[in-house]
């Protein structure tokens, strides 16, 4: 094989050792490195299990190797210059064929009735779709008209920047927090259906026993009944893109009585702030774009009528909420400042796009281009917001976007 070759697979072998690795940043080590006991009848019967196995695993290693080694050091050629002169025995190789079966049934049994308990999803009290995106979580209960994105919270996400200057010790949680955590009631069985919007993701919190792929286009099944309140910390297992690592999982269960007012909170429309300890805020998650414009049409200025530009947010108020959205959702590929990570992500410094005509801006956002993934999933308001916000800052001046125009183009 050829230099390049090996230094390819070097490459992709590194890869996967520091996935591992960042994966396991999310445990806390503090109670050590074994799994985790957990919180829920299902992860105390893995634990069990895996302690079970791994002791087996222990007297299968002293046996074998203590067996070789007790050979190299009592057979030895010194010892025994003309070895044993025998064949085959029937008694041993009855033995070390039925002692194997026998250990893999003894194992087999309980662990095929936890995998059977684990996906069965019947009875369950409520059910919540988890959506994986480049890079974060959109959460939907169903049946309750509550729904609402999770992401990496902006102290981390800018502590995490290059040259940042900031001491990542000094972030409370860093990398494992997240803006809006998925709230669950305790003592209630909720059950998770698990998809992912572009590419395969992995649902993981490993104090609820819950680990499941979110591919595209399937949806997968498995569910969880938390006993203790608590705030339990996940995160995606899969290496789902170059931002893998800062889509975090936080699940806060409460008491019953908790979760209903905050349950009823959602419901109301009340608008949850980022420093809240357990809301998340609800949003509507539009359709796919469906509508193709000409090129005539992107070229095309953007008209507001008169009666919705009297109820539309102010230039301030816009920039202010798209300044929230942009450090969510674009400031890890181009940068709080703006200047991107070029040839990749270009800087929007300037930028032909941010100060060109709104709707191509519009578009562009709506469908994606190149690696940038498509963000049709934000509302309308959030879409102006961020669209403003990157049209009159760094320098920039390209006037405003409302949600009217964003609504125009899906």
């Amino acid at each position: 094989m050829s230099m390049k070759g090996w230094l390819a697979r070097l490459a992709a072998g590194t890869g996967l050792i520091c996935a591992a690795l960042s994966a396991q940043a999310y445990t806390d080590t503090s109670k050590g490195y074994n799994l985790p006991t957990g919180v829920t009848e299902i992860s105390q019967e893995v634990f069990t299990l895996h302690m079970w196995i791994f002791w087996i695993c222990v007297i299968i290693g002293v046996v074998v190797f203590g067996a070789m080694i007790w050979s190299i050091v009592f057979h030895r050629r010194s010892k025994h210059p003309k070895p044993a002169d025998f064949h085959e025995s029937t008694t041993v190789e009855i033995v070390w064929t039925a002692l194997p079966f026998v250990i893999l049934i003894a194992i087999a049994v309980p662990a095929a009735a936890t995998l059977i308990k684990m996906e069965d999803v019947r009875d369950a009290d409520m059910t919540v779709k988890v959506t994986g995106y480049q890079w974060k979580w959109h959460y939907d209960y169903l049946g309750e008209d509550v729904a609402y994105f999770s992401t990496l919270t902006a102290e981390s996400n800018a502590a995490r920047q290059l040259k940042s200057g900031v001491d990542v010790n000094a972030v409370p949680n860093y990398l494992v927090d997240v803006d809006n955590p998925l709230v669950l009631p305790v003592g209630k069985k909720v059950r998770f259906l698990i998809t992912s919007n572009d590419v395969i993701h992995a649902w993981w919190v490993p104090e609820i026993a819950v680990k499941k792929d979110a591919i595209p286009g399937y949806v997968n099944e498995i569910w969880t009944r938390i006993e203790q309140p608590g705030t339990y910390r996940g995160v995606c297992a899969e290496l789902c893109g170059r931002d893998h690592g800062y889509m975090p999982i936080v699940v806060k269960a409460l008491p019953e009585a908790e979760y209903a007012s905050w349950l009823a909170q959602q419901k109301g429309g009340e608008a949850p702030t980022e420093t809240s300890a357990i809301v998340g805020e609800p949003i509507e998650v539009a359709a796919a774009p469906t509508q193709t414009a000409s090129d005539a049409a992107v070229d095309a200025p953007i008209e507001v009528a008169a009666a919705d530009a009297a109820q539309a947010p102010s230039k301030d108020a816009l920039v202010q909420k798209g300044e929230s959205v942009y450090k969510a959702n674009c400031a890890a590929c181009h940068q709080a400042n703006g200047t991107g990570l070029p040839p990749n992500f270009p800087s929007l410094v300037g930028s032909s796009v941010v100060t060109g005509a709104p709707v191509a801006q519009i578009l562009q956002l709506l469908k994606g281009k190149n690696l940038m993934p498509p963000f049709g999933h934000l509302s309308d308001a959030d879409l102006a917001a961020v669209i403003t916000y990157t049209r009159n800052s760094w320098g920039n001046d390209a006037g405003i976007v409302q949600a009217a125009d964003v609504a125009a183009q899906r």
